[in-house]
């Protein structure tokens, strides 16, 4: 019985989420999962993990609103799960703070949050500087440990996993569907030059002390207690593509955060971290039909998701699998059996 062969390009957790989804709902299809770098040495290792979202220009609020939903309620029921401590998904409550009220208080996500309400005068009051806030429990999602527990239960679900290089589209035409979770890899891989980095630097300090969260609404001044350590950034440089630690940014940083939380000053620093955002206008999620030696094969693609991978993924995934669904309607029957 022929299988039909699906690979997906990325081991970030837009490219595991998308396979799990594709791998379990599927399974009638080999899907491989190929990639140059893998946990811990992804972009996503280092992400905060927490969930709220951006907004995106050109993609209908109700499909973001879909995709937030879709992500938290998938990760909420690791996080009430016995799967919880290994896949490295908690809950985590806490406050974002901003220093003129935004145009819009209650964000689209607002509803699929745990609790969102407008913080009190006096919940402020530690914050002199910010005239507005909002308090909610939301998730956080350490992908250190999440992608290895994806990577598992990918394996699990009949998936294969391969570490290489995939340098053109033209080297999968041995596959019938292709899905594209490349990140800032599709500049070359199918030619966006509408992807591109914002770096990101962040420490992750020990302060077991620190239990709730606190964000800047500008996105540049956070602090996110999680399970082992606490990640305190940040910096948000576009076009940017340094991989060092800047120690200027590790300054900046921390004076920042202790203006929020002044016991930082005590904390001790256990690492510094920097990468890469996949930014892009709004997130490409899509499907097209290329010309690789002689033959038509569909390309799924699910990139682009810049900070807002960790809280896009799931809900993206899923929309990924309905477009791997609709190329496997369009196939001949034969490639089906």
């Amino acid at each position: 019985m022929k299988r039909v062969r699906v690979v997906v390009v990325g081991a970030g957790v837009i490219g595991f989420s998308t396979a799990v989804c594709v791998a379990e709902a599927l399974p009638f299809c080999s899907v491989t999962l190929l990639a140059e770098k893998f946990s811990p040495d992804t972009t996503s290792d280092g992400a905060a993990g927490i969930l709220f979202a951006g907004k995106f220009p050109d993609i209908p609020v109700e499909r973001q609103r879909r995709w937030f939903k879709n992500s938290f309620d998938h990760l909420l029921d690791i996080a009430q799960s016995q799967h919880s401590p290994e896949a490295g998904v908690m809950l985590s409550s806490g406050w974002q703070i901003f220093k003129d009220v935004p145009a819009d208080k209650k964000p689209f996500w607002s509803e699929s949050v745990i609790g969102f309400r407008f913080m009190t005068d006096s919940e402020l009051k530690r914050f002199p500087e910010h005239k507005f806030g909002q308090a909610f429990t939301t998730i956080k999602c350490e992908c250190s440990s999440y992608l290895p527990w994806l990577e598992k239960r990918f394996r699990k679900a009949g998936g294969l996993v391969e570490q290489r290089k995939v340098n053109s589209l033209q080297e999968l035409n041995s596959y019938d569907i292709i899905v594209n979770c490349s990140g800032l890899g599709s500049k070359l891989l199918v030619g966006d030059n509408e992807v591109y980095p914002v770096r990101g630097q962040v420490l992750k300090v020990e302060a077991p002390w620190l239990q709730h969260f606190i964000r800047d609404g500008d996105g540049k001044t956070y602090i996110f207690p999680g399970m082992h350590c606490v990640t305190i950034g940040g910096t948000r440089q576009e076009g940017d593509r340094r991989l060092q630690v800047d120690e200027g940014d590790t300054k900046g940083i921390l004076e920042r955060c202790s203006g929020l939380e002044p016991s930082i000053g005590k904390a001790k620093v256990l690492g510094e971290w920097v990468g890469l955002r996949p930014s892009r206008r709004n997130p490409r999620v899509e499907r097209e039909v290329v010309q690789l030696q002689g033959r038509r094969v569909p390309v799924v693609h699910n990139y682009g998701h810049g900070g807002w991978g960790v809280t896009l993924a799931w809900g993206t995934a899923l929309d990924a699998l309905g477009l791997v669904r609709q190329c496997l309607h369009g196939m001949p029957r034969q490639a089906k059996l």
